[in-house]
């Protein structure tokens, strides 16, 4: 995956959201990846942010907005606004701290309720660099993942580890999805009631799909 700056034209929008709870990391995943900045203060996210960035992906100008929530109950007010129109999403816990590892299975349940069934979920150990303090097996989190049929990586927004691979690999498989999409809107063909056809797979009509899309490994 290719990396662009700027205001540059994009052939695709893909929105992307992280989940998971307090202190996992999320917002140093965020500004890591569009920004490649880490900040070791510890700065709780208030209610939401988002940040963009336009990526490479097979040829194509993919612009990612990713968008970054408050991890607390108290927020959680305001997630159906935050999930719709996600293409992707990444599910982001803290290798050293068990209890974020446990509360992936209910940020997934949240996630699957509101979203649609074709979304890429990436599952993300992070804070791998922190490897005396770890308190989560690579071995317990690639399991979990492909018992709920996610992808998944672990990461260290501290030292850059795997946060392109993590950003990448969704956006390429949200691409995929969406090309897989607007091929079968090209070939399928509407029959109006004189017999005659018409396909609704034009040009204008593909571009929509482009402007507005899995991962199961």
């Amino acid at each position: 995956m290719g990396y662009c700056r700027g205001d540059e034209d994009y052939d695709y929008l893909f929105k992307l959201v992280l989940i998971g709870d307090s202190g996992v990391g999320k917002s140093n995943l965020l500004t890591r990846f569009t920004k490649n900045e880490f900040s070791l203060e510890s700065r709780s996210t208030i209610g939401v942010e988002f940040a963009t960035r336009n990526v490479h992906v097979n040829g194509k100008v993919v612009k990612a907005q990713v968008w970054d929530t408050a991890g607390q109950e108290r927020y959680r007010a305001i997630t159906s606004a935050y999930y719709r129109g996600a293409l992707g999403a990444l599910v982001v816990y803290d290798v050293t701290r068990n209890i974020s590892f446990k509360s992936v299975q209910r940020w997934l349940k949240e996630l699957r309720d509101h979203i649609d069934a074709n979304v890429v979920i990436m599952l993300v150990g992070n804070k791998s660099d922190l490897r005396h303090l770890r308190a989560v097996s690579t071995e317990e989190g690639k399991a979990f993942a492909e018992n709920e049929k996610v992808c998944f990586l672990e990461t260290s927004a501290l030292e850059s580890l795997n946060v392109e691979n993590a950003f990448a690999e969704v956006l390429t498989q949200v691409y995929n999805v969406v090309k897989k999409k607007a091929l079968e809107v090209r070939r399928n063909l509407a029959v109006l009631p004189n017999g005659k056809t018409i396909d609704v797979g034009s040009k204008d009509e593909v571009s929509a799909i482009k402007k507005t899309g899995c991962c199961s490994t």
